[in-house]
């Protein structure tokens, strides 16, 4: 197999990336991606073929995954929103309080309503929550512990009324 010239590709790499994503950290962020890519498929690289052209064609196509896969992910939280959105509260003052839990559980961020979502609603073990986002289990303790924190402040606002929900690991 050729040696790959690789530190000789990364100027080229970079500013391609960087023309990409008009954002250097995640054209940093690209031309790993990219080059971890290039290492696991270094067998179809063909022997004296354009080293350069290779590697900028997987940046490219690395580009384009990410962008399908945030246009995806985007559409699936629109898709989420509307639904959430579409339902009609009924009167009752338990259903204004659950619309207004389902609001504080959808402005978490990312990470932690993830995280929640897996533990309190798909009643998946810390163990396999953590495997399933990826992460280490400290990390996802600490993001199931600040989206709790966060909607336990929401939970002790000034009272919006007598009925009121139980929010998971909450005081009431």
């Amino acid at each position: 197999m050729p040696r790959f010239d690789i530190l000789g590709q990364l100027g080229s790499l970079r500013r391609y990336a960087r023309s990409l994503t008009r954002d250097g950290v995640e054209a940093e962020d690209l031309v790993h991606d990219a080059l971890v890519r290039a290492y696991e498929r270094r067998g179809t690289f063909r022997s004296g073929g354009n080293l350069r052209a290779w590697l900028l064609s997987i940046v490219h196509n690395t580009f384009i995954d990410r962008l399908r896969s945030h246009r995806s992910e985007a559409a699936r939280l629109e898709q989420a929103r509307y639904l959430a959105d579409g339902s009609t509260p009924a009167p009752q003052d338990h259903s204004v309080r659950l619309a207004q839990v389902r609001e504080a559980f959808f402005s978490l961020p990312e990470e932690q309503r993830s995280a929640l979502h897996l533990v309190a609603i798909e009643g998946l073990s810390y163990q396999q929550a953590a495997n399933a986002s990826g992460v280490p289990l400290g990390t996802l303790m600490s993001r199931i512990g600040r989206a709790r924190t966060a909607l336990r402040q929401m939970e002790e606002a000034p009272a919006r009324g007598k009925n009121h929900l139980r929010i998971v690991g909450g005081d009431s």
